[in-house]
Order: C-alpha cells, then structure tokens, then sequence
C-alpha cells in the first residue's frame, strides 16, 4: 500500500508540475482583431532589394541579399503561410531568410515569429528594451500584457541599441531606438540601390499612444513620457527618400499602391506625408501629458 501511495503522490506531483508548466507557456493571441490584419495582399517590389511580403495592413518587408535575406516584422500567427508564399511568389526561397527582426514587440508583429524562426533557422535580433517582453511572449508588456502570452516566447540571438547595424551581404540596416511604443520600439534606416537611383529608406515604428492609462500612473514603465518626447524629437530630425511603417494603413500603402502596379518606387517618396503623421502624433501625445 505504501508503494502505491508514493506512485500515486509522485503522479499527482508531475501532473501539477506539467499543468504548471504548460499554464506558464500557454499562448493565447487576443481575438476579435481588423480584418485587415489578416487579409491577404500581393506581394511587391517597393524599391531595388526591398519588398512588401505582409498582410493587406500588418507590414512584413524583406530585404534580400546575395547572402541569404532579412525579414522584418511577421504579423499574426495565422501569417506565416502567407508570408512564405508571398516570399516564394516573388522568386526568393524562404529557406534563405536569415535573419529575422521586429519594429515592435507586440502580438501583431510578434506573431508568427516563433513559427518562421522554426522553419527556416533564421538569427532574431531586436531592440534590446523589448528583449524581456519577447521573452515572456507579450506577457510582460506594460500596455498589453496579461496572465498569458500572446506570441509564442522567444529569446534574442543578438539585442541592439541604438545607432547599432543589422549587417548581411550587402546590406547594412542601422536601428533607430524610438521607445514609447514599446520599451523597445525601433525603426530601421538604411540605403537601397535599383541600379538608376539610390533610395534612403525609412521603415519607420509610428510612436502610437497604446495605453488609455495616465502616463504617470505606469509603474512598469515610469519614463513613458519621457521616451515618447525624444522619439517624436529624434524622428522629427531624419533624413530620408522613402519612408514605409509597421502598419500600411500608417503611410497610406494603398492609396499610393494597388496590386498589379509597375515597380514606382518614387510613390513612397512622402516627407509630407510623414511630417503631417508625426505632427498628429505630437498633439495626441500633448494631449496625454496633460492628463490629470
């Protein structure tokens, strides 16, 4: 009798230690999200090396190199067999994506990352501030997080910090640290060649106010204020030719794009457009501030 006690406890004990550990892992994306955010869209050639591989309004861009590809952004979980055929569809292999990154650690960025990572071995690298969130799957996130993840959990191959580059073949993409977003939210500059014309490229992480609590009362991240003032500064400041984001409702993909157009990359050529975006974003973050 004794020795079945002690099989029973021992069973009991692993049971609770499995559900335990099974609980801790549990991935659960919020429901209920656009439309858009999953709609298929056509991939294409934004300028030279560059393309457009995401959904109609989660943006996923691929940066290809003789030396394998870099892959920025992955959407939802439900995204990762539109991204392989929309990289595919384009001629590239997926197999080659060797590097992988994000503008922001959140679920509709984050979420079919751990899946793309699996299949294709790829090096993620991030903005090393969003490295605890990503860590914990979105759980930790001071805006969105929750008893449960929301992207599957993964652990950084190399985190960066500002003004610190991205390199593969022939590319070299610098990441610009612009928190707020998230602690770790970042932009990526870097140059693009077609062969005519050489493009200053700015995939660009929109300081959007996530958060409807008073800046002053986020414990988890007390210099919230403080970051979204400098990112609005420092991009304010930047230098570029084409500028694209991490959502394509963001920079008004589809008013300067449809599918089937000819390759323009001069389309995507918008300071004004950028500057008037920016602008918006500093009167909701002024609003914000003063809060009481």
């Amino acid at each position: 009798m004794l020795k079945i006690s002690i099989k029973t406890t021992l069973i009991a004990v692993t049971a609770l230690l499995f559900n335990t550990i099974v609980a801790a892992q549990q991935v659960v994306e919020p429901a209920n999200n656009p439309a858009e955010w999953s709609k298929p869209y056509k991939p294409f050639r934004i300028a030279g090396n560059l393309y457009y591989v995401g959904t109609y309004d989660l943006a996923c861009y691929l940066v290809t190199t003789p030396k394998g590809h870099i892959l920025i952004n992955t959407g939802l979980a439900n995204s990762a067999s539109q991204i392989k055929a929309n990289v595919e569809a384009l001629g590239f292999k997926f197999a080659d994506i060797k590097i992988l990154s994000t503008t922001q650690a959140h679920f509709d960025h984050m979420g079919a990352m751990g899946t793309i990572k699996k299949q294709t071995g790829a090096k993620l690298v991030i903005d090393a501030k969003d490295a605890d969130v990503l860590a914990s799957g979105g759980r930790t996130d001071y805006a969105l997080g929750g008893k449960v993840s929301s992207y599957t959990p993964l652990k950084a191959d190399r985190l960066l910090k500002n003004g610190d580059s991205i390199k593969l073949g022939n590319m070299a993409l610098v990441l610009l640290h612009h928190p707020g977003h998230t602690k770790g939210s970042c932009s990526f500059l870097f140059k693009i060649n077609d062969g005519k014309k050489t493009y200053r490229v700015l995939i660009a992480n929109m300081p959007t106010i996530v958060t409807h609590e008073k800046f002053d009362q986020i414990n988890a991240y007390p210099e919230i204020a403080k970051d979204y003032a400098y990112t609005l500064a420092a991009m304010k400041k930047l230098s570029f030719d084409i500028w694209l984001s991490s959502h394509a409702s963001q920079f008004n993909l589809h008013s300067k794009h449809q599918p089937g157009d000819a390759y323009n990359p001069t389309v995507f050529i918008d300071r004004k457009g950028y500057d008037a975006a920016l602008a918006d974003l500093q009167k909701e973050y002024d609003k914000k501030v003063k809060e009481k």
